[in-house]
């Protein structure tokens, strides 16, 4: 059974070193489904920004029947002066959720860690950037959460 083993261990090593042609030729497919893999990542980065700049439109933008909230102080009373408003506003990704981030970066994981796991990389990077976006955006609810009922307080 020893002999079988090592006689079988042996034979395998021969074999993969055997076809070192088709080796380069997998390792420019895998080179071609990593950077596949990485624009996928990249557009669907670029769909949850959007949906974001697209909520943050009709934050600022609310419907002509709607009456937007006025301001309440740390007293209770209602305030209406523009100088109780936060004087500036964070751009960019500051401005993001945590569960917009978590979900970002989720995402972004998530799909190196299944394009890393799977052999078809470009498959297991689509349901690794599924995976983490939801397990990513889950994270960043939560921490929201947390600090909206601090905030409260």
């Amino acid at each position: 059974m020893k002999q079988f083993i090592t006689a079988s261990a042996a034979a395998i090593v021969l074999l993969s070193c055997a076809g070192n042609a088709n080796n380069n030729a997998a390792i420019e497919q895998a080179k071609k489904e990593a950077i596949d893999s990485m624009n996928k990542v990249n557009a669907i980065k670029q769909q949850v920004a959007d949906s974001i700049n697209a909520l943050n439109v009709h934050k600022k933008h609310p419907a002509a029947n709607e009456q937007p909230a006025t301001p309440v102080a740390s007293s209770g009373t209602q305030t209406s002066s523009p100088a109780s408003a936060p004087a500036a506003k964070k751009k960019g990704i500051k401005s993001w959720s945590h569960t917009a981030k978590g979900a970002v970066v989720g995402a972004g994981a998530g799909a190196v860690t299944g394009a890393i796991v799977n052999k078809d990389r470009v498959k297991g990077a689509a349901i690794g950037a599924i995976i983490g976006t939801g397990v990513g955006a889950g994270t960043g609810a939560i921490v929201d959460h947390s600090k909206k009922k601090k905030q409260q307080q």
